[in-house]
C-alpha cells in the first residue's frame, strides 16, 4: 500500500500505474451505473430500443390530471408485428423547460390501481404516531405514495422518474380519486 508522501512521483513507471489504476477505477464505476439503470427500464421502453427493428407508436388519449397527461401507447415493430402497450405519464413542472415522463407496463397497472386504493385507505385511517413513509415502485423508476409531513398531515404524491427530484406530482384526496378512475378507464384500453 501506497500513501501520497511516499509516493515518488518522478517515477513514470509509478505515475503510469496510478494513472491506470484510476482509469479502471472510473470505468468499473461508470459499468455499474450504467447497469443499475439499465435495469430499471420499463419493457415498453426495452421494446421500442430495440436496434434493427421499425417501431410504430400510437398514443391513445385518456385523460388528463392539472398538468399531466396520461396516454395508453401501442408498439408495434412492423418487421416481426410483434407488440406491446404501456401506460405513458407526462408532467411538465411548472418554471422547468423538461418533461417529465414515466411508463408503466401493462402488467404493473392492476398493481398501482391496488396500491392507489390501499393508499387512500390509510390516508383516511387515524394517524400512526411516527413519521411514516409509503411507496409504490414500478420496473421503470415510476413511484407512487405517501408521507406523513410535520404538521402531521398525509402527502400523496406521484414521482415520474426515479433520480429527478423535480418530477413530483402532488396529489389532494380529489385529485388522488381523479387519477384512480383514469388508471380504470386505462386498464379497458390495455
Amino acid at each position: 500500500m501506497f500513501t501520497y508522501s511516499h509516493y515518488d512521483y518522478h517515477n513514470p513507471t509509478k505515475m503510469k500505474n496510478l494513472l491506470l489504476f484510476s482509469i479502471l477505477s472510473i470505468m468499473v464505476f461508470t459499468a455499474k451505473a450504467q447497469s443499475k439503470a439499465s435495469d430499471e427500464i420499463s419493457n415498453a421502453d426495452k421494446f421500442s430500443a430495440n436496434t434493427g427493428s421499425l417501431i410504430q407508436k400510437e398514443f391513445v388519449d385518456i385523460g388528463k390530471i392539472k398538468t399531466m397527461n396520461m396516454q395508453i401507447v401501442r408498439l408495434k415493430d412492423l418487421i416481426t408485428e410483434d407488440s406491446i402497450s404501456a401506460l405513458r405519464l407526462e408532467y411538465k413542472p411548472a418554471y422547468e423547460s423538461d418533461t417529465k415522463i414515466a411508463s408503466l407496463d401493462s402488467d404493473e397497472i392492476e398493481s398501482l390501481i391496488n396500491a392507489i386504493i390501499a393508499i387512500q385507505e390509510i390516508t383516511s385511517s387515524p394517524r400512526p404516531k411516527n413519521y411514516t413513509e409509503i411507496s409504490y415502485k414500478s420496473r421503470g423508476g415510476f413511484e407512487a405514495g405517501c408521507y406523513l409531513s410535520d404538521k402531521g398531515l398525509w402527502v400523496s404524491y406521484l414521482k415520474l422518474e426515479k433520480y429527478d427530484r423535480k418530477s413530483y406530482f402532488f396529489l389532494k384526496e380529489q385529485l388522488f380519486e381523479e387519477f384512480l378512475e383514469l388508471l380504470q378507464k386505462a386498464k379497458s384500453y390495455l
